[in-house]
């Protein structure tokens, strides 16, 4: 018989996959669909990551932290060509690739133990709860998120209506994944 998960558990697991699949993924895809090709590969300086970078990043780090890390698949992860790409990959290639990350993290997530949630694991060289690499992702995945949003505002010059500013009146819309 499978053991019961504790309701923080049962609750820690369900928002963070909320979060991953729900709230951010729909946003990076929905900027995406708003850059041009040539814009998903534009860096503002040779220092910086452009937008395909930070999706083939953060499809890098959910496998490795949740589907190998948490999910014992095979970790295949080569970090440095995340960032070495320049494009360009389609963007129904990117948006495919971080939907099948994010639904296989989902995965392992719906299925995780609970015991594994306390358990140390080692990641990328890191010895980690359980907890603290969701929270990881979860973080992490949300912060490359709001580069991508702030790099699509830039180079379209536009609100992209995903929040609303104090004072406002209209409501605020939410991404919806084509």
């Amino acid at each position: 018989m499978k053991p019961r998960r504790s309701e923080f558990a049962r609750s820690f697991l369900a928002e963070s996959k909320q979060s991953l699949a729900m709230y951010h993924m729909p946003r990076l895809i929905r900027c995406l669909n708003m850059l041009s090709e040539e814009q998903i590969w534009w860096r503002p300086n040779a220092d910086s990551n452009s937008a395909g970078n930070l999706v083939l990043h953060l499809s890098g780090n959910v496998r490795q932290w949740i589907v190998s890390g948490l999910g014992n698949a095979e970790d295949r992860r080569d970090r440095d060509r995340e960032f070495a790409e320049r494009g360009p990959i389609a963007r129904r290639a990117l948006i495919a690739l971080i939907r099948k990350t994010v639904e296989e993290a989902c995965s392992v997530l719906g299925r995780l133990p609970e015991d594994s949630l306390l358990r140390n694991h080692g990641i990328q060289g890191f010895r980690v709860s359980g907890m603290y690499a969701v929270s990881h992702v979860v973080e992490h995945f949300a912060y490359h998120t709001g580069q991508i949003i702030f790099v699509t505002k830039m180079k379209l010059a536009k609100d992209l209506r995903f929040t609303r500013l104090p004072g406002e009146k209209h409501k605020a819309t939410v991404a919806r994944v084509p």
